[in-house]
C-alpha cells in the first residue's frame, strides 16, 4: 500500500510538472476548474471550521482551495496518528516529541521526492536553504526535508520586535513628576503613589498595578516567569530559567547560598509584595486573559510587563483623545530579553501530510505563503485593497489597510468591483487561522530590503503624535516609538541594555514516559504552590507556602522527582548554549 501510495503521488508529480509554469516565485501547475477541499490540522490554531472572509476568498482565486482548518485538543494528535492520517497541511507547535513521532511513523512527506519542493516549491528553495537545510538535520540521521521552521529571517543580524515592553500610565508617571526607577523597589513605590493618587477608574471601580490571569500557566505561572525574563533577560526553559549570555540555568525553587531566593521565586515574592499592598488585583488567580484586558482598557491597572496586555489595550482613541496613555518606561538596571530572528526558522513546523491526495496543492500553497506578496496578503489583507508597493518598489497602506491594522474590527469594503470576492465581512473574520508564520515579522523582504512588519515601513515612519502624555513621553525619551527607546537603552559600560536570545537550530529533547509523569506532577506543585504563594497575607504565610510548595514538589518519584526534571532540563540548557556558541562563533568568523 505505501509502495502504490508513493506511484501514484509520483505520477501525479511528474504529470503536474509537466504542465507546470512559474512565475513571480508562484508555482503553477494544477488546473483551478475544481475547488479542492485541503484539511489543515495546526497544532497552533485557535479555530475549528472553513477558513472564511478575505484570506479563504484570495485562495480560492489564487487555488481554487477551500481550507477545513483542523485545531488541536486533548486527543487530536494521538486519534490522527492512530488513523495514520494527519492531513494535508500539518503544522507543529514545535518540533520535539510530536514532530519526530510523525517522522518517524512515515506520516510526513519528503519535500524533495518526486522533485515536489523543484516543481511547486521554487521560492521557498532559492530563499530558504537553510531553514530547509536545518529541518533535515534536525528530523533524523536520514538527512530528510520534511518541512520548514516558522518565522525564518534573511539573515541573522537583528532581533525580534520587543514585547516586553514595559508600558506605564505616563500621564500618571507625569503627575507624580517622573520619579527614577532604578529597580523593581522604585518601581512598586511609583505604584504606591499612583494608587494614592487613582484608587478607582472613571466607573469608581478600584484601581490595581497590574491584573494578571492564570489560563496561560505553564510549567511555572506566567507572569512571575516573564517578570525574570523582562527583568533579568533570563528566557523561559524547560522547568525554569535561561541565562541567554552565560547558559547557566536556574531551577524555579532555587534558593541560594546566602538564603535568597533564585529569579522564579523572587518574582513571586514581588506579587505578593504587590497583593500584600492591594496593588494587585485579587481575581487575577481565576480570571480569564480577556477579563484582565478588559480591566486594562478602561484603565484599572498601572502597568504591564507586555506590550499587548499594556499599551496595545489601553492606547485607544478614546482613552489617547482624553491624554491617557502608558509607554515603556523601563528599570534603569532591567535587560528585558528579546528574541534573535533565525534564517533556519522557529520550532513551528510547516509539513506536507503523507497521505494527502494533493501533494502540489500544499506545497504550492506553502511557496505562496513564503513569498513577499504572499506573506504580506496573508498578513495585512489583499494586494491593492489594503496594501501595495509605490513607484520605488517600498510598501504601504491603502486607508482600508491602514484602519485594518489599526482595528481588525474595519469591515472590508471596496469600491473597485475586482476587490468585491474579498469583501463584506470584518477584517478579523477573514484573517488567517493556521496561527503560524513563515517569515519573521522582521526578517527583511527580499523583493525591497524593508521589514515586513508594517511599523518599519518608511511609509509608517512619520508617525503622529496620539495625545499629550506621547508627546510628553517622546520629550523625555528622545525617541518616537516604544522599538527606538528600548533599542537605545545602554547600560553603564554602554552595552545594550537587553539580552538577545540567540536563534538556533535547537529542538526540546524527548521525555521518557515516566518522566512525563512526574513532570505533570512537579510542575503542577510549582505552579498551585506559586499562586498560594503570591496570594500569602503576609511574609511569614508566604515563606510557609514556599516551603510548602518546594516539599510538594520534591514528593514525587520517591523524592527524586523534581531532581529528575532538573537534570533534564539542565542537559538541555546544555545542548542550547553549544549551539548558541556555533552561531556565535560563525558570525565571528564571517
Amino acid at each position: 500500500m505505501k509502495l502504490m501510495r508513493r506511484v501514484i503521488v509520483a505520477l501525479l508529480a511528474v504529470a503536474m510538472a509537466a504542465s507546470s509554469l512559474v512565475a513571480c516565485g508562484k508555482d503553477k501547475g494544477t488546473g483551478k476548474d475544481e475547488l479542492v477541499t485541503l484539511d489543515c490540522y495546526s497544532q497552533l490554531a485557535n479555530f475549528q471550521g472553513t477558513q472564511g472572509g478575505w484570506f479563504g476568498a484570495l485562495l480560492k482565486e489564487e487555488f481554487n482551495v477551500e481550507l477545513n482548518i483542523i485545531k488541536e485538543s486533548d486527543n487530536t494528535f494521538a486519534t490522527r496518528m492512530e488513523s495514520g492520517n494527519l492531513g494535508d497541511i500539518v503544522v507543529f507547535g514545535n518540533s520535539g516529541e510530536n514532530y519526530l513521532a510523525a517522522v518517524n511513523a512515515g506520516l510526513l512527506l519528503d519535500w524533495n521526492s518526486y522533485d515536489l519542493l523543484s516543481n511547486y516549491g521554487s521560492y521557498i528553495k532559492e530563499h530558504m536553504p537553510a531553514a530547509l537545510a536545518n529541518n533535515a538535520k534536525i528530523s533524523g540521521d536520514k538527512g530528510i526535508t520534511y518541512g520548514i521552521g516558522h518565522a525564518v529571517a534573511l539573515n541573522s543580524e537583528d532581533h525580534d520586535e520587543f514585547f516586553y515592553s514595559w508600558d506605564l500610565r505616563y500621564d500618571y508617571y507625569a503627575e507624580l513628576g517622573y520619579p527614577t526607577i532604578k529597580n523593581l523597589d522604585d518601581l512598586f513605590n511609583v505604584f504606591v503613589q499612583m494608587k494614592e493618587k487613582h484608587p478607582t477608574d472613571d466607573n469608581g471601580k478600584e484601581t490595581y498595578a497590574v491584573s494578571i490571569w492564570p489560563d496561560w500557566d505553564g510549567n511555572m505561572v506566567m507572569y512571575p516567569k516573564s517578570l525574570a525574563t523582562a527583568y533579568y533577560g533570563y528566557d523561559e526553559f524547560a522547568i525554569g530559567l535561561y541565562n541567554n549570555e552565560t547558559g547557566e540555568f536556574y531551577d524555579p525553587l532555587m534558593i541560594k547560598d546566602d538564603g535568597s531566593y533564585g529569579p522564579y521565586l523572587e518574582m513571586v515574592q514581588y506579587f505578593n509584595k504587590l497583593y500584600q499592598a492591594g496593588l494587585l488585583d485579587p481575581d487575577s488567580g481565576t480570571q480569564k486573559y480577556d477579563d484582565a484586558t478588559a480591566k486594562v482598557k478602561s484603565g484599572r491597572t498601572f502597568w504591564s510587563i507586555f506590550n499587548y496586555a499594556g499599551s496595545a489595550a489601553f492606547n485607544t482613541e478614546e482613552n489617547t483623545s482624553a491624554g491617557k496613555g502608558m509607554y515603556p518606561v523601563v528599570p534603569d538596571e532591567a535587560t528585558p530579553c528579546v528574541y534573535g530572528l533565525n534564517p533556519n526558522g522557529g520550532s513551528r513546523i510547516w509539513t506536507i501530510g503523507a497521505k494527502t491526495k494533493y501533494p502540489e496543492k500544499c506545497m504550492q500553497i506553502l511557496n505562496y505563503l513564503c513569498t513577499p506578496e504572499g506573506y504580506l496578503n496573508s498578513e495585512y489583507g489583499p494586494k491593492g485593497l489594503c496594501w501595495d508597493y509605490d513607484e520605488n518598489g517600498l510598501t504601504y497602506f491603502t486607508e482600508l489597510g491602514k484602519k485594518c491594522a489599526a482595528d481588525t474590527s474595519t469591515m472590508m469594503e471596496s469600491d473597485d468591483p475586482k476587490f468585491e470576492v474579498y469583501t463584506g465581512a470584518k477584517f478579523k473574520d477573514g484573517q488567517q487561522q493556521i496561527n503560524n508564520l513563515t517569515w519573521a515579522r522582521n526578517a527583511t523582504n527580499p523583493d525591497n530590503g524593508e521589514k515586513f512588519n508594517y511599523k518599519y515601513w518608511a511609509s509608517n515612519q512619520t508617525e503622529a503624535v496620539k495625545d499629550s502624555a506621547d508627546a510628553d513621553w517622546r520629550e523625555h525619551t528622545g525617541c518616537d516609538t516604544a522599538d527606538q527607546y528600548l533599542n537605545s537603552r545602554k547600560l553603564a559600560d554602554g552595552s545594550p541594555a537587553y539580552s538577545v536570545a540567540v536563534a538556533t537550530g535547537y529542538a526540546e529533547g524527548t521525555k521518557s514516559k515516566e518522566l512525563k509523569v512526574v513532570w505533570k506532577q512537579v510542575t503542577d506543585a510549582i505552579v498551585k504552590g506559586s499562586w498560594r504563594a503570591i496570594t500569602a497575607k503576609d511574609d511569614a504565610t508566604f515563606k510557609a507556602e514556599v516551603e510548602d510548595m518546594i516539599k510538594n514538589a520534591n514528593a514525587y518519584d520517591n523524592g527524586n522527582g523534581y531532581k529528575e526534571c532538573v537534570e533534564w532540563s539542565l542537559t538541555e540548557a546544555d545542548r542550547r548554549h553549544q549551539l548558541e556558541e556555533e552561531v556565535r562563533a560563525n558570525e565571528k568568523a564571517n
